[in-house]
């Protein structure tokens, strides 16, 4: 199928605009360079009436086609009222400077479509580009939009046929974009495509109540409701850390007693719930540092203030401050002097730089990373290691929302020089990292054949990273590491690496920074990593 699309043809009826051809694709290094099986499954006939795909034959969202004529007609007039709303000071207190500035000046040079890893993986399939979104916005602000607002008075009418195919092409869309924002890092005029392509789903959830249920019902939703997006009450958190107590015991032989509710710590510890159940080697390795070290810390047991994540962030910014609300709350009944994240790239950005749109008074805690404190007490001496313990290749991933936007990259490089003898780096790495493949929420969306996008489209550049850092060790006896010190991040890597079957094939292993630190402990006796794949 051809790949190159003009803005035309998404208003085109029926049909698909492009598919996925795996000859295109990038080429992955041996023996990743020949799949037993379709790299990405084709939905069913009942599926495909069921949810449009009329895009590139992926699901992320999977809209319903209207019945009727009126229902198509209602759901472009509730569009375009959310568009509008997009350009008022009172209704996008968040983004409206860099939106207007991406529209009025981005003249589509095509830099930013070089520096995209999803356009480039996929074989330079023509929807890709991160320009595409925003001139099919500019095409509709054009037609469709009045010219009284002076923010829109510079766009020019434009020939675009606004019908329901248009706007479900347009909505799955910006479902292709990792909002890594590597685009944005390379425009010489400073404008941000990637923030385009999380604008418009805001329309979509704020004005339209659409949005993928991993995102939005199971995630937003079930933390405000529950406690965690994980669906994991307060009284399930204290089972599961009484569980984690038991670990340490049992791999340590330390009796360690995770802080909850402490009023007055100095730092009130807030996780990605995720790790708490798929990965509670990670819990339990920051808790044996920091009680090494020394840390007065704690854990709320309060909805949402054990659970780092807020997926608003990534779509909708009602969702996000509800969420970046209450976990402050938590903060201030505790009266810590202040919040840390742990390891979760998203709840970095979410919780320390754009909360500061939301938070005011007394809700304003101070609020950090927990890298540079990670570096002080690794570096400082507060607890003894011995690098030894990590003599095997390990490489890093930096996670997107930590380091590209927010320029937290020496503490833990600083960290892995010191305690891994055969660290090396990714090519890019630092701010010029490649994107996971699962970021603004893609790690958690299992919606039909998405997932297999983001392994063979996506997540592809980050393979081909991973797996060129270790192309002096490739075969699978000998053991490697990847330290992603993100929690989105690593459930790529899982599925992407049991996509690939990487653990059987190179003998990679995924895991966070905090394992490694306890892993080279002197005084732990049993290694704290355990070689085998989970």
């Amino acid at each position: 199928m051809n790949k190159m699309i003009h803005i035309k043809d998404f208003s085109r009826p029926g049909g698909q605009l492009t598919e996925i051809d795996p000859a295109e694709l990038m080429p992955l290094p041996p023996p990743y360079d020949k799949m037993e099986k379709a790299p990405i499954r084709q939905l069913t006939d009942d599926q495909r009436k069921r949810m449009d795909a009329s895009l590139d034959g992926i699901v992320a969202i999977g809209l319903t086609p209207p019945a009727t004529p009126e229902e198509e007609k209602a759901f472009i007039e509730k569009f375009l009222a959310g568009l509008e709303k997009l350009f008022t000071v009172e209704n996008n207190w968040t983004f409206l400077q860099p939106l207007v500035h991406t529209l009025d000046y981005c003249v589509k040079c095509q830099v930013c479509s070089d520096a995209c890893p999803t356009y480039e993986a996929s074989g330079h399939q023509e929807i890709y580009r991160p320009t595409m979104r925003p001139e099919i916005l500019r095409r509709i602000i054009s037609t469709y939009i009045k010219k009284e607002n002076s923010l829109l008075r510079k766009f020019k009418d434009s020939d675009i046929d606004l019908n329901w195919q248009t706007l479900a092409r347009l909505a799955e869309l910006a479902y292709r974009c990792t909002l890594c924002r590597r685009c944005a890092q390379v425009c010489l005029l400073g404008c941000d495509n990637a923030l385009i392509s999380r604008e418009i789903r805001k329309i979509f959830s704020q004005q339209m109540g659409i949005a993928p249920k991993e995102i939005h019902e199971k995630g937003s939703v079930q933390q405000l409701k529950v406690g965690s997006s994980t669906g994991m009450t307060p009284a399930a958190l204290r089972n599961v850390l009484e569980f984690a107590e038991e670990e340490i015991e049992e791999k340590t032989g330390r009796k360690i007693k995770i802080p909850v509710d402490k009023k007055g710590a100095d730092m009130l510890l807030i996780h990605n719930a995720g790790e708490f159940l798929a990965w509670p080697e990670n819990l339990e390795a920051f808790a044996i540092i920091l009680d090494a070290a020394g840390v007065d810390w704690t854990i709320s047991s309060e909805i949402t203030g054990y659970d780092s994540v807020n997926y608003g962030v990534w779509y909708d910014d009602f969702q996000f401050a509800r969420v970046a609300i209450r976990q402050s709350q938590v903060a201030k009944n505790l009266s810590v002097r202040k919040i840390s994240l742990g390891e979760c790239g998203h709840a970095h950005k979410a919780g320390i730089v754009i909360a500061d749109r939301v938070l005011t008074g007394d809700l304003n805690i101070p609020r950090e990373s927990i890298l540079p404190l990670l570096e002080d007490i690794v570096l400082s001496g507060k607890i003894k290691l011995d690098p030894s313990r990590n003599n095997f290749p390990v490489t890093l991933h930096d996670p997107c929302n930590m380091v590209r936007l927010m320029g937290i990259v020496k503490p833990q490089r600083r960290i892995l020089e010191k305690i891994c003898p055969q660290f090396r780096e990714m090519t890019p790495h630092g701010v010029e990292n490649y994107c996971c493949g699962g970021g603004s929420g893609f790690a958690i969306t299992q919606s039909t054949n998405f997932p297999d996008w983001r392994s063979a489209v996506s997540g592809r550049m980050k393979l081909k990273q991973i797996l060129d850092a270790f192309q002096d060790v490739p075969g699978a006896e000998i053991k490697k590491y990847v330290c992603a010190p993100c929690s989105n991040c690593k459930g790529q890597f899982r599925d992407m690496f049991e996509y690939y079957g990487v653990w059987k094939k190179s003998g990679i292993l995924y895991g966070g920074l905090v394992e490694l630190i306890v892993n080279a402990m002197v005084d732990i006796e049993k290694p704290f990593i355990q070689w085998e794949w989970h």
